[in-house]
């Protein structure tokens, strides 16, 4: 193996032809400049919200003192009776009157938070009429949270190394494009499924170059996930249209409409879709142009059609696990929905044709039809630009001259002899 091909086998690039890097940028500069222009015009402006009169509640935190339970009363027949009673003593950890200890009732109902002596938890303060009171509404998690998170990063660079660190600042990309461009730009009355193709397009540019580097496998990579994302969000606005769904579908959607008068449900829902497809397909793309990589350098003499059979081979084994994988997400996400309706008697068939679970049908189906799409095109991109490296050129071999034998010398050394 030539220096040439161990460097490109050692970076998992696809080998060099000429014209390679004038390629690639031909293919990014386009890329990232539609992007910055889209992120540019529909840049939210400022969503934040007014700060009202005072007389809403406020949010406090404070630690658990002691908890005295006590019987609870009756309640009229029909009622849901309670289940915990008593109060708690609880030294407010924050707002204007931190460091103090009040007493409040201890919470009661379904999905109400459990309280013990030592727990840190969320208040709500409430001010009416002069009066000031508190409910605890949750337990604070915060440094769970963060410790949770140490150990997640601690074991991705202990594993990855430098491309773990480099997936890591990925994430942290991924979550400030949703929480900077795409949320806010979606309040401020942009069009959803714009911003939500742009913020994609504008994650997988900066997390596939900074997780996987600049390269023609990238490159390949990055122009199958913006094919495949395209036609997922094609796919996502004729089903949408065709099976009637408004986006409608719950007690949180509905109350978005009612706050947010302004936001496009039906467009919001499109957007959830291309979004949910790209953390699936920019791996399938890498995936396959990192396989076709491997195979053109450890088989030069292999053509397109070889590459592409050996490569698609590779991507079915690969669809069939990652659809199973979508639908469970699915299913484990609406599983209290899922246990909510077995416990009726509706039938299946009307079940199924419902707005919420037809909902995440067409966006499970949509989604794997991008993903399966994704597999034929990022191969036979990086198959034929595999095909297209420079053949290195074997020189002749030398020509070793002979010395011609004269026949009278030796029929003269035979006489001699």
């Amino acid at each position: 193996m030539s220096p040439a091909d161990h460097r490109h086998h050692a970076h998992g690039d696809l080998p060099e032809f000429p014209g390679a890097r004038r390629l690639t940028l031909l293919m990014l500069i386009p890329a990232v400049l539609i992007t910055l222009v889209g992120m540019f015009l529909l840049w939210p402006g400022d969503t934040s919200v007014a700060a009202g009169d005072g007389d809403g509640p406020v949010q406090v935190t404070g630690e658990v003192v002691a908890v005295q339970p006590a019987p609870c009363p009756q309640v009229p027949e029909g009622d849901q009776p309670l289940e915990n009673c008593g109060t708690v003593s609880v030294r407010l950890t924050s707002g204007a009157a931190s460091g103090t200890q009040i007493t409040t009732d201890v919470p009661n109902g379904p999905g109400a938070p459990e309280v013990a002596a030592g727990d840190d938890v969320e208040l709500l303060q409430l001010n009416a009429e002069g009066e000031t009171t508190y409910a605890i509404s949750d337990h604070q998690r915060g440094a769970e949270l963060w410790a949770l998170g140490a150990a997640f990063a601690l074991a991705v660079i202990a594993f990855g190394r430098w491309r773990g660190v480099t997936a890591l600042a990925g994430l942290g990309v991924t979550f400030g494009i949703l929480v900077w461009f795409i949320v806010p730009a979606i309040l401020d009355g942009r069009s959803p499924v714009l911003v939500a193709v742009v913020g994609a397009a504008a994650i997988m540019l900066i997390v596939l170059y900074l997780t996987h580097g600049l390269s023609m496998t990238t490159t390949i990579a990055v122009a199958g996930t913006l094919a495949s994302l395209a036609i997922t969000a094609i796919l996502a606005a004729i089903a949408t249209g065709a099976v009637h769904l408004t986006g409608v579908a719950d007690e949180t959607s509905n109350f978005l409409t009612i706050t947010q008068g302004d936001v496009n449900m039906r467009g919001l829902l499109l957007a959830g879709i291309v979004i949910g497809s790209l953390g699936v397909l920019d791996d399938v793309t890498v995936t396959q142009s990192a396989t076709v990589t491997e195979l053109a350098t450890a088989n030069p003499a292999y053509g397109f059609r070889r590459l592409y059979g050996a490569a698609t081979r590779i991507g079915r084994a690969h669809i069939a696990s990652v659809i199973n994988t979508i639908v469970l997400a699915y299913a484990g996400a609406s599983l209290p929905l899922m246990l909510l309706f077995a416990a009726g008697d509706t039938p299946v068939d009307e079940l199924l044709t419902t707005q919420l679970i037809a909902q995440e049908l067409v966006r499970s189906a949509v989604g794997t039809i991008g993903l399966v799409a994704a597999v034929p095109i990022t191969t036979a991109l990086a198959a034929l630009l595999a095909t297209r490296r420079a053949r290195p050129v074997t020189p002749p071999p030398e020509r070793v001259e002979r010395p011609v034998e004269d026949p009278w010398a030796a029929f003269v050394d035979r006489a001699d002899q």
